[in-house]
């Protein structure tokens, strides 16, 4: 008995071992790719010389450490989400980073060698103004941090609060920057807008106000992006409707000093706001007496105040960009001009003299299918013979990060786009030369027995080509070393594997919004979107493309015209664009292989669009048809040609879409007529005041059911109800309080309108998660085995239910996919937690029995259980943490036991599934050698023993 009870542990441990990841298939057929996003903040560590690291504060609230030499995450520390998180301010002092978090809801210092976390505290309650490092004595002991009606100061040791004072007038001054100039004052600088400014001097040690003083500038109304304070506790501000400068020494001062920027021979570009840029390389010290003064897209002028006077030190136009970088005691100011439309060139200067330093030239050669450049970042170094240095980090308005090194070498590019993918489609590749030879092998039924016979010819000596040409390539790659032996993806050597497992990822991502300043200064958001084509097999980059003034509150839809299975027709994807505030939309026709635009001009919409579909109709060129319905529920087809109309006329009858208007809770169903106009034929009202339409959802055009039924245990069989035009709405209550919510399940019919079946969920049980499954069945007798039709079904479907309380919020969720639909399904399930569950569907089977009897076990049913618990080798991404998953993809693949999965959100993890086991692939460990010995053997058995029966026979025959 104990053997027997050994042997059934033993094999509980080895069948939950099964389904493991060995160490060895990690990174075998999946990969991820981790993101930061946009740049919001960004410093290099230079507190050693050897140092290889940048700092990086981002938009996504993610603050993270890059590898300078690969452009790899050191560290990676990921926020929440939205405004708790955002971070509002960072400051780099030696081996500590300081961030604001939150609108100054909290303040964290970080070791930057190891990304750990030295001390963080809750700051008292306020609006964030800003912050900075104070120093005194030559050394930088504490962190000033500015909010709306108060200042505080805290020790940059332990983050303990120093002392905190209320800022006097804070009802009606606006304070906005903080500053400490290393003499023992820490200075609050307010505005009144278009009235006066107002600085409050601060005394390190106990808080006491030093000095207060009021200053007239009607002109001004935002310190931070008007002024700065330059040399030592001078406040220099530009005002461009007065079209000069403005000097304030905050110690001694009481009045402004206005100098005209005619009187220096300057003049602002019409329409432009001028800005100041200024540097303060250490805390402890002033800030330097040179600064930059842009008054122009493409102009900056290096200025030096100079004994109280202003001196332009250089005038740089045309400059893009300029950046201050000290090493050591040199100090300098890189500057980026336009060489060309395809290239930027980048040069050194000394801050003190304006002089261009020599062999500092750096060429940025700018992607064409790429933004511009947008902020620069210098990393300067001491070299062996004293001169200086540099790396450049440039981000661009696509959010790609490029670190350059002399004389213009590209050490690595990181596209931080993907971190914000909307939407994405995978597109088989195409076919290789010899493969597209192979097509046309049969020839045409006009050609001829002898035409037949030499294509047949031809193609096979293709083929011997072909495997000669391998052969040698495996030969040539074996007698080099490894390292030198590349397997690079390009798209010149892309090709549809045996299995089709390797496939085109086509990601749509926003890029962000863009402010353009209009001649009276107001700013106009636009959106800017980038189009990648991604190797699913590697995650290789193989093409981009940017497309900016994209409307900010554009949506994305991404379609698949035609694929590359009708060679030699091009494959063809359709991206829809539309504003949803006026509705109006534009289409970008590509290539998905190659990323280039396709050459069909798409047609223009000038009127608002209310809904676009694919229909299953082909064009001559095998292109299907998009099908858009305007706000006027006119029809315009794409494309639309003689034979295409055509068709739509035939098949009109049997056309029918819907129109969702979540605002006035209307669901309304349409036929297409004959003359391509369209027919209101149901509509289902909502009442917004109780409930509102959060998403409405069909089949998937490419999903397949294989089997009609589910046998039951007696042997009778229980028909699905497989209704293609089934539409999910889903709604959700307006009420929020916690027993009266309610989500609700409403599935409709798309064709005739009728409510199939009507499901609410109401749980005063708010505190955990729960599924809830429902599944339709036609019953023990198929009402038609041939054909379904939404209009002729006399009977209601059976409905069952079941729920289930799951341990863990859910992020997002997506079914399985395979090619014929053989497989079990599995329901994927992104968690907060950055894991991915594999969930088997046989868990959420509403036909799971309290009581177990002979007839479910028959069935294999699992026994109910309220509680689904997690277990870990259901984690598909094993360790590889997915952060912030926003979807998940699913595709098929040429073989029906896989199904290829991307989920993406903050980062990218694309992977492979087997929800049955790989049952139609060989093992990886398949002894071929065995088999094979083995066969060889029967056959030389069989042979002989043949040969042994003849001679057998003929003896007997002659007896």
């Amino acid at each position: 008995m104990a053997k027997l009870i050994l042997l059934c542990l033993n094999f509980i441990i080895l069948s939950n071992t099964v389904e493991a990841v060995f160490e060895d298939q990690v990174g075998k057929f999946d990969w991820r790719q981790q993101y930061v996003g946009k740049v919001r903040f960004s410093h290099f560590d230079t507190h050693l010389q050897s140092s290889k690291k940048v700092l990086l504060a981002t938009e996504k609230n993610v603050f993270a450490a890059l590898n300078t030499r690969t452009g790899e995450l050191f560290w990676r520390h990921v926020d929440r989400t939205g405004p708790e998180g955002n971070i509002d301010a960072l400051l780099l002092h030696g081996q500590d980073a300081v961030l604001v978090i939150g609108n100054g809801r909290l303040l964290r210092s970080w070791e930057i060698n190891v990304g750990g976390l030295n001390w963080e505290i809750v700051l008292d309650s306020g609006s964030f103004q800003s912050a900075c490092l104070v120093g005194y004595q030559g050394t930088v002991k504490h962190v000033a941090v500015l909010k709306k009606a108060s200042i505080s100061l805290h020790y940059l040791s332990n983050g303990h609060q120093k002392w905190v004072e209320n800022l006097p007038e804070s009802e009606t001054v606006d304070y906005q920057a903080v500053y400490s100039g290393g003499n023992g004052d820490v200075y609050a600088l307010g505005v009144v807008p278009h009235s006066h400014i107002t600085v409050v001097s601060y005394n390190v040690e106990d808080g006491e106000i030093n000095k207060q003083m009021s200053v007239e500038a009607p002109w001004l109304s935002n310190i931070q992006a008007s002024c700065a304070v330059i040399a030592k506790e001078m406040l220099a501000c530009v005002d461009s409707s007065t079209a000069s400068l403005y000097m304030l020494d905050l110690h001694v001062q009481s009045q402004m000093t206005q100098i005209p920027l005619q009187s220096l021979g300057l003049e602002v570009d019409p329409g432009f706001q001028p800005a100041l840029v200024s540097t303060q390389p250490n805390p402890a010290r002033p800030p330097l007496s040179e600064f930059f003064l842009q008054l122009g897209p493409e102009q900056h002028l290096l200025l030096q105040l100079n004994n109280g006077q202003i001196v332009v030190l250089r005038d740089f136009k045309p400059a893009i960009l300029v950046s201050f970088a000290t090493t050591g005691e040199k100090t300098v100011v890189a500057v980026m001009s336009p060489k060309n439309k395809t290239a930027c060139s980048v040069n050194l200067f000394s801050a003190e003299s304006g002089r261009r330093l020599l062999d500092t030239t750096l060429i940025f050669n700018m992607d064409p299918n790429g933004g511009k450049p947008e902020k620069l970042y210098v990393q300067t170094f001491l070299k062996k013979d004293d001169s200086v240095g540099y790396r450049v980090m440039v981000q661009t308005e696509d959010q790609t990060l490029t670190l350059i090194q002399q004389p213009g070498r590209v050490m690595w590019t990181r596209e931080e786009a993907l971190s914000d993918v909307v939407t994405m489609e995978m597109v088989d590749l195409p076919l290789t030369g010899t493969q597209a030879e192979l097509e046309g092998e049969f020839g045409k039924k006009a050609d001829g027995l002898m035409s037949m016979v030499l294509k047949r010819l031809s193609s096979q000596l293709i083929l011997l080509q072909a495997w000669i040409s391998h052969l040698w390539k495996l030969f040539y790659d074996a007698r080099k070393p490894r390292s030198l032996v590349k397997n690079d993806v390009t798209i010149e050597n892309l090709s549809r594997d045996e299995f089709n497992l390797q496939k085109m990822m086509i990601m749509v991502t926003a890029s962000g919004k863009h402010l353009f300043k209009t001649w009276f200064f107001l700013h106009c958001p636009f959106f800017s979107f980038k189009l990648f084509g991604i190797d699913s097999k590697t995650g290789s980059i193989l093409w981009k493309h940017y497309l900016d003034n994209i409307p900010s509150n554009a949506a994305f839809k991404l379609m698949v015209q035609r694929t590359t299975a009708h060679f030699p027709h091009p494959p063809q994807c359709t991206l829809l664009i539309k504003d949803k505030d006026t509705g109006l939309a534009t289409l970008h026709v590509f290539n998905p292989i190659f990323g280039k635009k396709s050459h069909i001009t798409p047609p223009t919409l000038p009127q608002p669009i209310l809904q676009s579909l694919i229909l299953p109709l082909m064009d001559q060129d095998y292109a299907k048809v998009l099908l858009l319905i305007d706000d006027q529920y006119k029809v315009s087809a794409f494309p639309s040609t003689k034979n295409v109309l055509q068709q739509l006329q035939e098949m009109a009858s049997s056309i029918f879409f819907y129109l969702v208007d979540s605002s006035q809770g209307r669901l309304c169903g349409y036929r297409l007529r004959t003359d391509l106009s369209t027919e209101l034929i149901w509509e289902v009202i909502i009442p917004t005041e109780v409930q509102r339409i959060v998403s409405v959802k069909g089949k998937r055009p490419n999903e397949h059911v294989h089997s009609q039924g589910r046998v039951m245990g007696d042997r009778s069989v229980l028909y699905k109800y497989l209704n293609p035009n089934l539409l999910a709405v889903v709604t959700e209550s307006t009420d929020l309080h916690q027993e009266r919510s309610f989500i609700g399940i409403l599935l409709i019919d798309g064709v005739t309108g009728g409510p199939v079946h009507v499901y609410e969920y109401w749980s005063t049980k708010s505190r955990r998660n729960e599924f809830s499954v429902i599944e339709l069945y036609e019953g023990m007798e198929l009402y038609n085995s041939s054909v379904f039709s939404s209009l002729d079904r006399p009977h209601a479907p059976q409905v069952l239910q079941q729920s289930y309380i799951f341990p863990s919020s859910i992020s997002t969720m997506e079914a399985t996919l395979t090619e014929k639909g053989i497989t079990s399904r599995h329901l994927l399930i992104g968690l907060p937690s950055g894991g991915i569950l594999s969930l088997p569907k046989m868990f959420l089977d509403p036909r799971r029995p309290e009581i177990v009897s002979e007839q479910s076990r028959e069935e294999n049913l699992i026994p109910y259980s309220p509680e689904l618990l997690i277990r870990t080798e259901w984690f598909i991404n094993y360790n590889q943490t997915v952060s912030r998953v926003r979807g998940i993809y699913t595709a098929p693949s040429g073989l029906e036991s896989t199904c290829l999965v991307v989920a993406y959100g903050l980062d990218i993890y694309q992977t492979r599934v087997y929800p049955s086991k790989q049952f139609d692939v060989l093992k990886d460990d398949y002894d071929y050698m065995l088999i094979s010995s083995v066969l060889f053997a029967l056959f030389f058995a069989t042979m002989i023993s043949k040969r042994l029966a003849e001679v057998k026979l003929l003896n007997r025959a002659w007896r």
